[in-house]
C-alpha cells in the first residue's frame, strides 16, 4: 500500500505544471500566442509579401495570418491545457463543413426573404463579380478561421472546461457581440443581436460537434451570403454583391446601417436556429458541468 501511495505522489504533476495547464491560464497563453501570430502576419504582409492586384493591405494581412495562425494552433495551442485536443481533427470534417456552408446560406437567405416580404429589402439592379476573390478571403475565409479559432477553439473550450457549457456559451456570446462594437455603424442593439444570433448559433454548433468545422462553415457562408450574394453590409462594412440591393424602412428591421445582422429579422431567425442546435447538443449529452462540480462528483464515487 505504501508503495502505491508513493507512486501516486511521484506521478502527481508539479505545481508549475498544474498552474500552466489550469484552463484559464491555458486560455490566456493561447490568446497571447494568437496576438503574436497576428503581429507576425501584419509584419509579413507589410514587408515580405509582394503586392497582389485588387488586394488591399487588410487582405494581405489576412493572407499572411491564416497559415501562421493554423501552424501555431496545430503545434502549440492544441497541445495546451490538461486535456490537449485538436479541434480540427474530425473524421466528419468535410461533411460538417458542407452542412455549415449550406446552413449559413439558408438561414441568411431566409432572413433576406422575410425582409423582402416586409418591404425593407429590394433588389434594384445587377451587381458585379469584380471583387469576388478578395471578398471570399476577407469576408468569409479569414473571419471563419480566425474568429472561430479564437472564440470557439480557445475561449469556449477553456471557459467550458472551467465553468461549464452555460458559462462558456454566455460569455463567448457576449464577447463575440462586444467585439463587433468597433465596426462601422455599430450600436448596442447590433452587438446584442450578434451575441444572440451568432454567438449562440456558433457556440451551439461547436458544442454539438466538438470540432470547428460546422461553426466555420456557418460563419463563412453567413458572411458570404449577406455580402457577396445579397449586397447587404457585413457587420457594418459596405460590400458589392452579385446584385445591387437597398435596405430601407424601420431601423429595427433594416439594422440601421449595420446590416440585417442588427435587425429583429435576423436576430429571431438565427437565434431560433441556434437554440435548435443547442437542443440537439443537450440531447446528445454534450452539456459540460463546471470543473468544481465534476470534482465533487468524482470525489464521491466509490474507490476501487
Amino acid at each position: 500500500m505504501t508503495g502505491l501511495v508513493e507512486g501516486a505522489e511521484r506521478a502527481k504533476p508539479s505545481l508549475l505544471r498544474r498552474i500552466f495547464t489550469f484552463p484559464l491560464v491555458a486560455m490566456v497563453i493561447a490568446i497571447a500566442i494568437c496576438i503574436i501570430c497576428f503581429t507576425i502576419g501584419m509584419l509579413v504582409a507589410k514587408f515580405l509579401l509582394p503586392p497582389i492586384p485588387g488586394f488591399r493591405q487588410e487582405l494581405m494581412f489576412d493572407l499572411a495570418s491564416i497559415p501562421i495562425l493554423l501552424l501555431a494552433y496545430y503545434f502549440i495551442i492544441a497541445r495546451l491545457g490538461r486535456h490537449p485536443k485538436n479541434d480540427y481533427r474530425d473524421p466528419q470534417a468535410l461533411r460538417r463543413l458542407g452542412l455549415g456552408l449550406a446552413g449559413g446560406l439558408l438561414i441568411f437567405t431566409i432572413s433576406v426573404g422575410i425582409a423582402a416580404l416586409l418591404g425593407v429589402y429590394r433588389i434594384v439592379g445587377a451587381g458585379d463579380f469584380s471583387g469576388l476573390a478578395p471578398a471570399i478571403i476577407g469576408a468569409a475565409i479569414f473571419p471563419a478561421i480566425s474568429e472561430e479559432l479564437v472564440f470557439r477553439g480557445i475561449l469556449f473550450r477553456w471557459i467550458e472546461e472551467f465553468g461549464g457549457s452555460w458559462m462558456a456559451l454566455l460569455l463567448t456570446s457576449a464577447f463575440f457581440g462586444a467585439s463587433h462594437l468597433a465596426n462601422p455603424n455599430a450600436t448596442p442593439i447590433a452587438a446584442i443581436g450578434i451575441a444572440f444570433e451568432a454567438g449562440v448559433m456558433l457556440g451551439a454548433a461547436y458544442m454539438l460537434t466538438r470540432s470547428l468545422w460546422l461553426p466555420m462553415g456557418l460563419h463563412a457562408a453567413w458572411n458570404f451570403a449577406q455580402g457577396e450574394i445579397w449586397d447587404i453590409p457585413v457587420s457594418g462594412t459596405q460590400v458589392h454583391g452579385i446584385v445591387d440591393a437597398k435596405l430601407s424602412g424601420d431601423p429595427l428591421l433594416t439594422g440601421n446601417g449595420f446590416g440585417l445582422e442588427a435587425s429583429l429579422i435576423c436576430i429571431v431567425v438565427a437565434t431560433v436556429f441556434g437554440l435548435w442546435l443547442l437542443w440537439l447538443a443537450i440531447r446528445k449529452g454534450e452539456l459540460v458541468s463546471p470543473m468544481w462540480v465534476a470534482s465533487r462528483r468524482s470525489a464521491t464515487l466509490p474507490q476501487k
